[in-house]
Formats: C-alpha cells, structure tokens, sequence
C-alpha cells in the first residue's frame, strides 16, 4: 500500500531529463499564469 522510499527513490532514477525539464516547465508557466492572473484581478478591483 505504501511505498517506501527507496522504492520512490528508484522509480524517480528512471525518468528521463528530458521528462523532468519538461515537468518543471509546465510548473513554471502554470505560475507564472496563475500569480499573474491574481495580479491583473486584484489590480481590475482596485478601480
């Protein structure tokens, strides 16, 4: 039921760096979309 984590460990080693850079993009954009969007919100309500 749950993994241990050496278990996690070893799956984590098989992704590719190709995988993680692509991984780590999307989380940046999705950010950077996201706190952008509360930003242009918060400064629309302040009119």
């Amino acid at each position: 039921m749950f993994d241990s984590l050496a278990d996690r460990i070893r799956e984590d080693e098989h992704v590719s760096a190709s995988q993680r850079y692509i991984t780590w993009a999307a989380v940046l954009v999705i950010s950077v979309v996201l706190f952008g969007g509360l930003y242009f919100v918060v400064r629309f309500l302040e009119k």
